[in-house]
């Protein structure tokens, strides 16, 4: 869980979020903790975008509109590998 009152992840804790990385991955899930270093995910989809011909923001689309498809359980995210966090429910889907 966040504990802290003024942590900037306090907002989206308990909500979908899509993380997009500074290596070429994709994750979404449920923000469920921070760490000094990372953030914690449930229910996530890691998606390594050179397994695919699909571009990130087409991926990201396809989770707006069919839902999130859950391959991990849990995850650590690196925090210093973090480029964007948004809500999946802020991504504009056409």
């Amino acid at each position: 869980m966040i504990s802290a009152a003024n942590s900037p992840w306090q907002a989206l804790e308990g909500q979908i979020v899509v993380i997009d990385c500074d290596a070429p991955f994709v994750i979404v899930g449920r923000l469920h903790a921070e760490g000094t270093s990372y953030l914690e995910l449930v229910e996530a989809d890691v998606h390594d975008l050179r397994d695919t011909s699909t571009t990130r923001e087409k991926y990201v689309l396809e989770i707006r509109r069919h839902g999130v498809r859950p391959n991990r359980q849990r995850v650590w995210v690196r925090t210093s590998e973090i480029v964007a966090v948004s809500r999946l429910d802020d991504v504009i889907a056409e």
